[in-house]
């Protein structure tokens, strides 16, 4: 059936229906490159066209390929064959020299114009300036004729891009053939359709960097702020996504179903940035504190002058009684206080272990007492024994809760953002690293076995870079063989999942990442198979409900400790 101009009305109305069907399509694609073939094909197919490219505009003013095909010559670049266009010259929209609009390329007139361009034959025109196509079919034995070039405009008329078809084909005989003028009205609707989606997944496109940078300028705050964890927290992701990786990898075992979609890595990465967001409110004398002693500077110097002090007060008095500079007994005097001072000096570096000897002895230097002025003061003030007295590390119980206390403030901050949908995960996410399998751990002492296997391997990786980090001011990095051992330990004792850190193992992910990232120095053999042969110790998690409750209840109760204990750090 047709009208009275002889248009084949059965086929306007399959374009159409093509229209219709291409539409639906186009709203619900997210990938880019899968975006624009479809666009590009469907519009081949409706034209009947031999060749066809799609150019997105660029920030500075130029047209770039973004995909382009050709039937005859075998040409498929870009889109998701993976095959780039870069080679291909960019299109200006300005005359380089004079600044004008660009009016002798085709592509470049209908995006300036915002008007379709219909060529019957590009051999036989001289509008346009198409030396470069005559150059092209030389040298690849083909011939341009017909052309469509039509500008993709979003809902406010924005350019997003230029759809060009290239030599239509006559549907009975196959000739090369003009571009039907009413078939254009159809291809121009479905580049407006496709220049919406594409603008729409322009912009979420612009959302997600803005997002991941702000996530990043968070990380950059803490980094500034304390250079010992911008480090952690950059290093951490690392971890989580080679792990998770080889859980993904697996086909047997526990995780032989377990997977994630490109929306759910993308989730994961941004939970792993946001791991630590909330050390941006921990005191960096805290955060930071290489000694014992430390607060806004080192007390160790304080006690430093009391000893000199001491030791005049101590020289004075022996020659008041009669004594000379150079007397046994007053060297001995002299030079224990000297031995004592070193060793206060030795305890406030912080270690793994303390003995009970040596706190005894750091307690009898406390009972001993000074002269300040007309006034007898202790030679140490009863914090700074209890600081010194500190077993392992340099954090009182006080600072060592303010520390713990910044996940606390990530879990306040990411539960207070209004995550769409496919994030909703980050706050569980980034905020369970610090629990525990056995419900011991911290802010809400949640079971890890309740918790979902991205919060789990999180764990894993934040553990294990504290363990090998080799920035941090208040210990070494450790081995690699000393950093599995500890990490085999805590698998014994339900801190981590011990199905996780079997597979972080077998995996050989800790290996990699060592070889990658840690020093040469660190690198050492690690006893595989007796990290693997380690049993957790047996416990009884109680009812689902009782866990709930648990839940509702801890988080409160870790908030009021770790406000009391910046009160106690506040009034020293």
């Amino acid at each position: 059936m047709k009208n009275i101009r002889g248009f084949d009305l059965a086929r306007q109305v399959a374009g159409l229906e093509l229209l219709f069907d291409v539409g639906l399509s186009l709203t619900s694609e997210r990938n880019h490159d899968r975006l624009i073939e479809k666009i590009l094909l469907a519009a081949k197919q409706f034209c009947r066209a031999d060749g066809g490219t799609i150019y997105l505009a660029t920030e500075d003013d130029h047209l770039e390929f973004a995909i382009m095909r050709n039937d005859s010559m075998g040409t498929a670049l870009g889109g998701t064959t993976g095959k780039p266009l870069d080679q291909l010259p960019r299109v200006p929209l300005k005359d380089p020299e004079s600044g004008e609009p660009n009016q002798r390329n085709i592509a470049a007139y209908a995006a300036n114009t915002k008007r379709s361009v219909n060529i019957e034959d590009a051999y036989e025109t001289e509008s346009f300036d198409f030396s470069g196509t005559k150059d092209y079919d030389r040298r690849n034995g083909y011939r341009s004729r017909s052309f469509l070039t039509i500008p993709m405009l979003n809902n406010s008329g924005r350019m997003i891009g230029v759809l060009q078809l290239i030599n239509a084909q006559d549907p009975e005989t196959g000739e090369i053939v003009a571009f039907d003028v009413h078939l254009q009205q159809i291809v121009e609707a479905l580049a407006s359709q496709a220049a919406v989606a594409l603008d729409n997944q322009q912009l979420l496109a612009a959302q997600r960097t803005l997002m991941e940078s702000f996530i990043q300028l968070i990380a950059e705050a803490i980094d500034a702020k304390s250079p010992y964890t911008g480090g952690h927290c950059e290093r951490v992701p690392i971890i989580t996504q080679m792990l998770t990786e080889a859980a993904c990898r697996s086909d047997e075992g526990p995780f032989a179903d377990f997977d994630l979609d490109a929306e759910q890595w993308y989730e994961l990465r941004i939970a792993a940035w946001l791991h630590d967001c909330g050390k941006i409110t921990t005191p960096v004398h805290v955060m930071d504190k290489a000694t014992k002693l430390e607060s806004i500077r080192d007390g160790i110097e304080n006690i430093r002058t009391r000893f000199e002090a001491l030791k005049r007060e101590t020289e004075l008095e022996h020659l008041r009684a009669g004594g000379s500079d150079g007397d046994t007994d007053l060297l001995a005097t002299l030079a224990a206080l000297e031995e004592d001072f070193a060793f206060l000096e030795r305890c406030n570096i912080g270690g793994e272990f303390l003995s009970e000897e040596d706190k005894a002895r750091i307690r009898r230097i406390a009972t001993r007492s000074w002269r300040c002025g007309a006034e007898q003061r202790p030679l140490l003030t009863e914090e700074e024994t209890e600081l010194l007295c500190i077993a392992r590390g340099t954090l009182s119980e006080e600072e060592r809760l303010v520390i713990n206390g910044h996940m606390v403030q990530t879990v306040r901050m990411l539960e207070r953002l209004p995550f769409p949908r496919d994030l909703k995960r980050v706050p569980e996410y980034a905020g369970g690293h610090h629990e525990t399998m056995d419900g011991t751990g911290y802010p809400k002492g949640i079971f890890a076995g309740d918790m979902s296997i991205p919060a789990r391997i999180m764990a894993i990786a934040d553990v294990f870079e504290a363990l090998t980090a080799v920035d941090r001011p208040y210990k070494p990095g450790k081995s690699l063989s000393e950093s599995m051992a500890i990490m085999g330990r805590m698998k014994q004792s339900n801190h981590l999942d011990p199905e996780l850190f079997d597979l972080f193992v077998r995996s050989g992910v800790y290996r990699e990442y060592a070889e990658r990232y840690m020093n040469p120095e660190q690198l050492d053999s690690v006893d595989e198979a007796a990290l693997l042969a380690i049993e957790p110790a047996p416990f009884e998690p109680p009812p689902e409900a009782v866990r709930a409750e648990r839940w509702k209840t801890f988080l409160p109760k870790y908030q009021r400790l770790v406000r009391s204990a910046l009160g106690d750090i506040g009034r020293r």
